[in-house]
């Protein structure tokens, strides 16, 4: 953790920047403090933490999770200190700033969730891996496993969830439930580093709660489905009907 450090005061020198001795030692014992907590079971939160939110908002985890890295907050396990590099995080920056406004827009939120769908899985897995992939390649594998599954599991929520919303004409939901989702990425990052079996509870319900949703939702979806099918339906039957009478009664 000292190299890294030192390399980021090193990096804030170039430029240009010259943080006070005592800034600097405060947030060095906040720094160290963090290493300290970083135990298994942390390191199984954090990489369930990063699997789970990469499902819904990959390029916020990264970015969040780099910054925090950067400035010391956060001690990152080797495989993860490359989110933490100024080039990774320009990267994430800017693609989060997209994503926050496309994914409030209904239906490009939806598109958008498409063209990320082959993104967020094995992202997820990704940086699961990446909590123990320099350290214990078993366990890396394993944690890229659970990293993924647990993207695919809320990827798959977020989606059905979208869907059904994009049913309504109005965007207030979309802003809402975007909002939320937001706020879920720092919420889980924040559980799993500071009281990570309260938030390996906490997954498990929302997990539970995520598969009720999604199958009320499917349901739901496909009753809309079978609804504008038949209108569909009617409309097509009735259109060979209207243009074989005659013109005087077409009005």
């Amino acid at each position: 953790m000292s190299d890294t450090w030192n390399g980021l005061i090193q990096w804030l020198h170039t430029l240009g920047l010259h943080p006070d001795p005592s800034t600097v030692a405060a947030v060095g014992d906040t720094a160290n403090a963090a290493v300290a907590k970083l135990d298994m079971p942390t390191l199984l939160a954090l990489a369930a933490a990063l699997g789970w939110a990469s499902g819904f908002r990959l390029y916020a985890v990264t970015f969040i999770v780099g910054s925090l890295g950067a400035l010391g907050w956060l001690a990152l396990p080797a495989g993860l200190q490359v989110l933490s590099s100024p080039a990774v995080l320009l990267i994430s920056g800017v693609l989060l700033v997209v994503e926050f406004f496309a994914d409030k827009v209904p239906w490009l939120d939806s598109a958008w969730d498409g063209l990320n769908a082959f993104i967020r899985i094995p992202g997820g897995a990704l940086l699961a891996a990446g909590v123990f992939g320099l350290d214990d390649p078993t366990m890396g594998v394993i944690a890229g496993l659970l990293g993924g599954s647990l993207a695919a599991t809320s990827f798959a929520t977020k989606a059905t969830t979208r869907a059904a919303i994009n049913t309504s004409p109005e965007p207030f939901s979309n802003w809402g439930a975007s909002l939320l989702e937001d706020g879920l990425v720092v919420g889980a990052v924040w559980l799993a580093t500071q009281h990570p079996y309260t938030f390996g509870v906490v997954l498990v319900v929302v997990l539970i709660l995520s598969v009720i949703l999604m199958v009320v939702l499917v349901k739901f979806l496909k009753a809309v489905w079978r609804r504008v099918a038949r209108l569909m339906g009617k409309t097509v039957a009735e259109e060979p009907q209207l243009l074989a009478m005659p013109p005087a009664r077409r009005g």
